[in-house]
Formats: structure tokens, C-alpha cells, sequence
């Protein structure tokens, strides 16, 4: 059955499977039948409690069975599911909620401290209504505190009719813009739904699956762990989120697990090489490593690949903005060289790439340009916020009634075909007239035996070709990889104007929530010189 909406994959399941386990956490599992039932229930509560089709309600929730079940039934509701993360500020978390318009608030598993923060800090400001997916007393106050997760019981299970249709705002996902602004990303049933159809057919996914929800609910590639999974009613094993800093236990937990398909931002997989948590064919069942969000360094590649000969690797690139992945690249064979680039790859089905110059023109072959991204992920542009949008969304330059999503990123299309990222445009300066690519200098710095990890970016100056190249990184444990060191070895690799004159010696990169090398700290760190991560500088 070709779902309408992204809840129509759980009632499928649960029509036809509903004993069948649907999410595995901390040693609890919901079935198929269960998660079905409770989210039903969730949403005849919402809507007799007054919400209405197309309304925002946010959920305040790290990921969890019950969090989850607070997504559909808000879906099932005809409402639009706006993921708040716990661990922002609470000034961004109320930012986001009045900027969505939102007046519905449902928490689950967070502190009553927190909670109360952020009610606090809205004095004067739009009441809420305030709901928990928890079993504790309410919070009562001039916020309308509405009901608990006891008060479902009273609600049926049976399926709830469905009053919106695909192409209706399904979530609302906040990126980061200029300064830190949050940019509110409008997401459809429509833009996600051909994504999955695509990813389950190409990787293959079953029934008997046990894939992993590693990313937070409030990052898009959360979207693919749940609904790939429910599309062919696959185990969804989340996991703890403290994890992502522990590879020994992140590495025992995708054992006892038995995980079959494992998904995570670089970091990690690069976190658990750098620890060599990983034994040669390690993980029997796994089957599928796919990574995005970010550059996995290739000797982490390498590292992953050397020790799992059995499993096929796959790197996906996509922004918010254009739902989940737009590309795919599946790595035919382990890579030799280190500093060997690996491509974003071709468009998923439904998806078009395009390099563009600042004309909307194709660059010469081979020359780089800014990326471009059109297509059934296309978002519906950021909420309320023509202005941004309209800057972000120009017309394709073959087909002007439709939009394309301007990336930021810069990318260039190889002789074999394929597309390769090279950083952000924010990065993009020249020296001497010739264009830095921070993507090939990270890549050299990680060919250097004495790195385990590294991240480049430029700092621009006054006047023309006025740029210096930065560049932190984590030596190997017992390593002295010093400055003078690194240039000497980067004099083999690259230019000498390429080799970077600032350095910033770490004991571990900081981490941003989608567990992500944060690389604005780390231009801060340089801009200021007061990183207190810092071991040392030069």
C-alpha cells in the first residue's frame, strides 16, 4: 500500500503485524499493535482538547517509545509535529515555539526544572497548553496544564479518521541561521514519503531488520530511522543518546542488539575508530553502515571498511531543507589512499544535484560551484519567513515555476560522474587568486599518522586574497604532533600556500546536538584564542 500520510506505515503494520516489535529501548519493547493504539489515543485527546488541523504542537522530548508515540499522535491529529530539543537554552526553545506560533506544548521524559525555566521566562508572553507524556503531577500555573500520559486510558485505540492530506506540513524542524537564528523548516508528508519509498527499495530492507535510531528526534535523519524501519516493519533500536561519547559502549550495544543496519552522523564512526572499538568482522549482523549530516574522514573509512568486509557502506547528502538525503554514494571498495576524496555521489530517485556559478550556469567540467537541490524533498520553504525564503529558494534555471534549495555548499561534478563536496560557501575565499578547498586540506591533515581527527576553515580579512587557513585537530594518544610538525609533513602533501598557518591543538572536538563537529565554536576558539578545550596553540 503506497502511504498518503507518514502514519498510514504504522496502521499498515498494525493491521496486518501487530504483535510484531516496533521499537526496542532499554530493554522495553512496543509493538507494531501498541504504538498503533497509544498514538490513536494521543491524538482523540488532542483534538478533544481543542486542537485543531494544521495547528503546531511542540514536543519537548529526548527520543524514547513514548516520545515517538507523541509524534504520531500528533500527526494523527492533523496537526504539525514541531521537535524541540532539551538540551538548547531555554530563550532558543521559546524562541522556536513563538516562532512557529505554536501554543501547544507536550513534554515528555524532561525535568520539571526545565519545564519550569521556560515557562518563567514567557512571562507576559503567549499562554501555552501545556501536556505530559510522563506519570507525574502537572505543572499548574497561568499556563493551562491539560493532561498526563494516565488520562490516554480513557481515549480508544481504534483509527482515527484522517482530515489532511500529503501535501500538509507534517514537521517543522529548526535549523540554525545567521547569528544563530533559528530558521523553522516546512516539511510535508509528501516530501519525506518518496525518500523512504527510495532508500528501503535501494538498501534493500525487511521485515527482519534491526535498524538504529541514533539521531535526535529534532534532526532530520531521525525521519528515515522511524519510517524506513515502519515501511517494512523492521525493530527500531534506539539508542541511549550518552552513548555517542562512549564508543566500547556504543560498540557492545550494536552487538547485543544484533543491528543490521547502523546510522550515524561521521562523528561517531570517526569517535570509534579513532578509539579502535571495532574488532576485524566485528558486528556478523550487520549488513548496512550508512552516515551523513557531515565528511566522514577517510581513514575512518578505511578503519571500518578493513574491519567489516561483510557490510556495504553508503554516505548520504542532503540538508534540512530538502528532507533527509537528496544523494547517495556506495562505496565500491576500501580506499588505499587516505586522502582519497569520497563523493556525495548521484541524486536519489525523485531528486535533481546541480553546480551552478553565480549565474545559474553550469561551470566549466570540473569546476566548482555552488550546489543547488531540487526535487520531491524539496521543502515548503521556513515558516512564516518569506524574506529568508525567497533568498534560499531561487527559480531553477530550466524550469522557472519550480524552486530549487540553495545549499551553501560548494561542489564540483569529477570525470567519473560523480559529485564532490568541498566545503562551505561561507568558507569560499582565495588566495593569490586561486580557490581554498577545505575539504582537500582536512583530507591531507588526516593522511598524517600523528591526527586522528582534524577540521579546517578560513578566517577572512580586509582587502582582496586577505584569508588565513586554520586548522584544530586531536593528536594520537602519546603523539606530540606539534604545529612545526604538521607543516613539515603537509609540505608532502600539499602547496605550501595551502598548509595552514593557525593551529589549534585539541583534546577532543566540541560536539553540537546532532552530534556534529561544531565547527562555529571552533572559528570562535580561533577568532578569540579562549577555547578552554584547548591542550595547546600556536
Amino acid at each position: 500500500m503506497k502511504p498518503r500520510l507518514l502514519q498510514d506505515w504504522i496502521a499498515a503494520q498494525a493491521d496486518t503485524r501487530p504483535s510484531a516489535t516496533a521499537i526496542v529501548a532499554a530493554g522495553t519493547r512496543l509493538s507494531y499493535g501498541e504504538l498503533e493504539q497509544e498514538s490513536n489515543r494521543l491524538a482523540r485527546l488532542l483534538r478533544a482538547a481543542g486542537c485543531r488541523p494544521g495547528e503546531r504542537v511542540a514536543l519537548l522530548a529526548p527520543i524514547s517509545p513514548i516520545a515517538i508515540v507523541g509524534q504520531l499522535g500528533i500527526y494523527k491529529a492533523a496537526a504539525t509535529y514541531v521537535p524541540l530539543d532539551p538540551e538548547n537554552p531555554v530563550s532558543r526553545l521559546n524562541t522556536m515555539i513563538d516562532s512557529c506560533g505554536s501554543r501547544w506544548l507536550i513534554t515528555a521524559g524532561v525535568p520539571v526544572s526545565l519545564l519550569d525555566r521556560l515557562l518563567e521566562t514567557r512571562a507576559g508572553g503567549r499562554e501555552l497548553v501545556i501536556a505530559s507524556l510522563d506519570r507525574r503531577p502537572l505543572h499548574r500555573g497561568r499556563h493551562q496544564a491539560i493532561f498526563n500520559i494516565d488520562d490516554l486510558a480513557a481515549y480508544s485505540a481504534e483509527p482515527v479518521d484522517s482530515v489532511n492530506g500529503p501535501d500538509d506540513p507534517a514537521n517543522i524542524l529548526f535549523t540554525s541561521g545567521a547569528a544563530g537564528t533559528p530558521k523553522g523548516v516546512v516539511i510535508t508528508h509528501a516530501n519525506v514519503i518518496p525518500f523512504i519509498e527510495w532508500a528501503t527499495a535501494y538498501f534493500g530492507m525487511v521485515a527482519t531488520d534491526r535498524v538504529s535510531a541514533h539521531s535526535p528526534l529534532h534532526f532530520h535523519l531521525s525521519s528515515f530511522d522511524l519510517f524506513g524501519a515502519a515501511a517494512v516493519g523492521a525493530e527500531i533500536h534506539l539508542v541511549p543518546p550518552e552513548l555517542a561519547t562512549q564508543p566500547e559502549r556504543l560498540a557492545q550495544f550494536i552487538r547485543a542488539s544484533q543491528l543490521t543496519q547502523w546510522f550515524s552522523v561521521p562523528s561517531v564512526l570517526d569517535r570509534m575508530a579513532k578509539a579502535d572499538a571495532v574488532a576485524l568482522n566485528d558486528f556478523p549482523s550487520l549488513k548496512r553502515v550508512i552516515w551523513g549530516g557531515e565528511v566522514l574522514p577517510t581513514p575512518a573509512l578505511i578503519y571500518w571498511m578493513q574491519r567489516l568486509p561483510h557490510a556495504s557502506f553508503t554516505n548520504l547528502y542532503g540538508p534540512t531543507e530538502t528532507t533527509i538525503a537528496s544523494s547517495y554514494y556506495t562505496v565500491p571498495e576500501c580506499p588505499v589512499d587516505p586522502r582519497a576524496a569520497i563523493p556525495i555521489g548521484t541524486a536519489c530517485t525523485g531528486e535533481e544535484l546541480l553546480v551552478l556559478d553565480d549565474h545559474l550556469m553550469a561551470p566549466p567540467a570540473g569546476g566548482t560551484g555552488d550546489l543547488y537541490i531540487a526535487g520531491a524533498g524539496l521543502a515548503r520553504g521556513y515558516w512564516a519567513d518569506p524574506e529568508r525564503t525567497a533568498a534560499a529558494f531561487p527559480h531553477h534555471p530550466h524550469r522557472p515555476s519550480e524552486w530549487i534549495y540553495k545549499t551553501g555548499d560548494l561542489a564540483r561534478v569529477g570525470d567519473d560522474g560523480q559529485i564532490y563536496f568541498l566545503g562551505r560557501a561561507d568558507e569560499d575565499v582565495s588566495i593569490g587568486g586561486s580557490r581554498i578547498e577545505t575539504g582537500a586540506i582536512e583530507a591531507a591533515v588526516n593522511a598524517v599518522p600523528d591526527v586522528i581527527g582534524n577540521a579546517v576553515m578560513t578566517l577572512a580579512h580586509a582587502g582582496p586574497g586577505a584569508a588565513t587557513i586554520c586548522c584544530a585537530y586531536v593528536p594520537a594518544a602519546g603523539c606530540h604532533a606539534t604545529p612545526a610538525v604538521l607543516s613539515a609533513a603537509l609540505g608532502r602533501l600539499i602547496p605550501d600556500w595551502l598548509i595552514p598557518t593557525r593551529w589549534l591543538c585539541l583534546d577532543g572536538f566540541p560536539i553540537n546536538a546532532n552530534g556534529k563537529v561544531d565547527r562555529h565554536r571552533l572559528k570562535e576558539a580561533f577568532a578569540t584564542r579562549t577555547d578552554p578545550h584547548a591542550a595547546h596553540t600556536s
